[in-house]
């Protein structure tokens, strides 16, 4: 609708009007032109599932930290270039920030305000899972002029190079919760991140990774777990860490060093003790159903020669070294053997985890770090966990952490050896320490049941 002047308007009331509009400063509306503007800036990232480390301390609560993490208030999805602004910046408004980019306004926060003083807070998104956490913490808060672009103005492109942010993964680690191993985590190709680190240092102290540890997620780590995956005969990708794979990979870490369970090479008349070590490992493995006797006779050669035939070491009995133990079936011996061994551990350890899965998917267990003056259902928990342990009388569970929550927590941590008294660092409250510990006798308890009594327990 066009507005119009009345003729009827005195002439010089309108001249009057007309000035004062050329001098006020536009704060809105499609005429408005680019004008300067200070802000105080942080970044915030968009939290991803079985992460080495939270700032808070759990999934759950980081994304509601950084308000979900997959599409902005405006239901865009995140990407790079995508900035939370105050209410009164129109979505769409393009701010150009010097050093950073031309990024565009599709979210809010409920601390992005304008302040009293003039200045305008801003936050910007900076990339999913570890290394957006890193980018986000080493951002810190930074003060600086940007340029605005309301819309209806000519507006900019929006332009950031992410990649150029600084991303020292390396800082996470104060984050991460004691227990914390390859299980917990999910790296993938072309990640960049502390779990991928932790990838790394495993492959390399089982001798699967030869190169600098970069914590980049490459060719090269790619076809270090192909390698250990088909040593170890396992049909899992390797352009992610399955559960799987990170079960055997932990596994076979305890077991890197071993000595040979055989102590030398078998044929007619070697030692008797060492013959004793290929009948128990052969029995093991399947192959030998005789007496461990120490005496090299036909059982043992035949059941040499199956293994060997089952290695494609050997055709028939007349083969040369058919029915001995020399380097090459001692190889293959010892090959198989930790195979076993792995598997078997592995196994156990795949179950601890999908304890530890089932009590986090059901809230059965403290998920976030807590303090005094925290309410609602994870202190709930936490109070039920202590009561259940005696630190905690149970007509007073009402999930507010108060003076009685936190005296109960430090009566916690001092029976655990967590502190030696009310006046350590993080006594009475739930940080990394007391977390892990907390989560730690949770899982070890329902672990127990299922290895006991199998999942009908629970």
């Amino acid at each position: 609708m066009k507005t119009h002047i009345s003729h009827s308007v005195p002439r010089h009331v309108f001249l009057t009007v007309f000035a004062l509009l050329l001098v006020m400063p536009v704060r809105a509306g499609s005429t408005q032109e680019p004008y300067q503007q200070n802000f105080i800036i942080t970044a915030y990232y968009s939290p991803l599932e079985n992460q080495c480390c939270y700032v808070t301390g759990g999934y759950a609560a980081e994304r509601i930290l950084n308000g979900n993490g997959v599409k902005a208030a405006d239901g865009t999805a995140v990407y790079p270039g995508m900035l939370a602004a105050p209410p009164s910046y129109p979505f769409g408004t393009k701010v150009l920030l010097p050093g950073i980019g031309t990024l565009s306004v599709h979210d809010r926060g409920g601390a992005i305000q304008e302040f009293s003083g003039g200045m305008h807070r801003l936050d910007i998104w900076v990339g999913f899972g570890e290394e957006g956490l890193a980018r986000a913490l080493d951002f810190g808060v930074q003060a600086m002029k940007g340029t605005v672009y309301p819309p209806g103005f000519s507006q900019p492109q929006t332009s950031i190079a992410l990649e150029e942010f600084p991303a020292p993964v390396e800082q996470l680690k104060k984050y991460m919760l004691e227990g914390t191993n390859l299980l917990s985590v999910r790296p993938k190709i072309k990640d960049r991140g502390l779990s991928v680190i932790m990838l790394q240092d495993v492959l390399k102290r089982i001798g699967y990774f030869r190169h600098g540890v970069t914590g980049t997620y490459g060719k090269v780590t790619q076809q270090s777990l192909e390698n250990f995956e088909r040593d170890y005969h396992l049909s899992q990708p390797s352009d992610v860490l399955t559960k799987s794979t990170a079960a055997y990979l932990l596994s076979a870490e305890r077991r890197h060093g071993v000595k040979n369970p055989i102590g030398g090479y078998i044929q007619q008349g070697s030692n008797g003790e060492s013959v004793q070590e290929a009948q128990r490992i052969l029995r093991f493995l399947g192959y030998y159903r005789g007496r461990t006797n120490g005496v090299y006779d036909q059982d043992l050669a035949d059941a040499i020669l199956r293994f060997q035939q089952d290695e494609y070491l050997v055709g028939t009995e007349k083969d040369p070294g058919a029915g001995r133990i020399g380097p090459l079936t001692m190889q293959k011996i010892r090959g198989a053997w930790d195979r076993e061994l792995v598997a078997e551990r592995a196994r156990k350890l795949v179950v601890l985890h999908d304890v530890e899965q089932y009590i986090r998917e059901r809230n059965l267990t403290v998920q976030r770090f807590l303090s005094e003056g925290d309410y609602g259902s994870q202190v709930l928990r936490l109070q039920e966990f202590l009561s259940e342990r005696g630190f905690f009388p149970e007509k007073d569970i009402n999930g507010s952490y108060g003076p009685l929550t936190k005296q109960s927590v430090i009566a916690f941590q001092v029976a655990r050896g967590i502190v030696q008294s009310q006046s350590d660092h993080g006594a009475g409250v739930v940080g990394p320490s007391t977390l892990s510990l907390l989560q730690k006798e949770e899982k070890l308890g329902l672990y127990r049941l299922v290895r006991a009594e199998g999942w009908r327990a629970l």
